[in-house]
């Protein structure tokens, strides 16, 4: 069973729920509470989910899906984390992560615009799985590291390219408001592979298939990832790390390739499901 954040036109209070089908049922709790329960958590979670009457259901498609984690207390994402990506943006394998950060006024959710801001036309996409944390960790190891996940999901790192390269950091251009998606769902971690690895993940905008890679041809796994970021960083419930996106980026292309109002973009990751997003030009 996959677990969403809504709300709905009634109550604008952020709600956790559980999918049933292609409904969802209100828990008790937030999605950090039930990430940092671990596997018994969503255990009784789906059994509470279940054993709902009929009437407490809700359509999919009446609530107004959010973020996973709306406000995570940390996003830390990868760079170049494929090897073929690497390549087609002129740069050679990395031998440690290229790390950055996102904020969470950054994301936007499953079925709502991803915003072209006022100042670039020069907004790309670029398909990525979403790790989220389950519990406080650091100086995972490997034998360790892949408990600390609650479980997965897609992520649509939108990037405006001219603002990303104005600096050596990439900072800027990965931030600007309601550019980066994230959703539909959060699968939990114990019913996919271990590390999410060996997954189908693509890209399409407008129906056509721009990207299509695996995870197991990231260059850095989760597990190492998650290794490597605790020798600095203490991870908590509800923090979010994003796993980097294969070629076929926009910007890579000839001619090169933005989103655009109207547009239609998908992420698609294979056991976890498809986050979809319109693009609107920012009011």
């Amino acid at each position: 069973m996959n677990f969403v954040t809504f709300r709905t036109p009634a109550d604008s209070t952020p709600r956790l729920g559980a999918v049933v089908n292609e409904s969802v049922v209100t828990l008790p709790g937030d999605m950090i509470n039930l990430c940092s329960k671990g596997v018994p958590g969503f255990a009784a979670a789906a059994e509470m989910a279940a054993a709902m009457p009929v009437a407490d259901h809700q359509p999919l498609t009446a609530v107004e899906l959010l973020p996973v984690v709306p406000r995570p207390g940390k996003i830390i994402c990868l760079g170049l984390n494929y090897a073929d990506h690497a390549t087609e943006g002129g740069n050679s394998k990395p031998e440690y992560p290229s790390f950055f950060m996102r904020s969470p006024s950054s994301l936007t959710a499953h079925g709502a615009p991803i915003k072209r801001p006022r100042v670039s036309t020069k907004l790309d996409f670029e398909a990525e799985l979403a790790v989220i944390i389950g519990k406080t960790s650091r100086h995972l190891t490997p034998v360790n590291a892949l408990e600390a996940v609650a479980g997965y999901s897609c992520f649509n790192d939108g990037t405006l390219r001219d603002y990303q390269r104005k600096t050596a950091q990439w900072t800027i251009g990965k931030n600007f408001d309601e550019t980066g998606s994230f959703g539909p769902w959060l699968v939990p971690a114990s019913t996919l592979p271990a590390g999410a690895a060996g997954l189908k993940i693509e890209s399409r905008l407008n129906g056509t298939v721009m990207q299509s890679s695996n995870t197991a041809h990231m260059l850095f796994s989760v597990k190492e990832t998650l290794c490597l970021i605790t020798e600095a960083i203490t991870l908590d419930p509800g923090d979010v790390i994003i796993m980097g996106t294969p070629a076929g980026v926009g910007y890579a292309r000839t001619p090169a390739v933005w989103m655009k109002a109207g547009d239609t973009i998908e992420i698609e990751i294979e056991g976890i499901g498809i986050l979809s997003n319109r693009i609107e030009d920012e009011a």
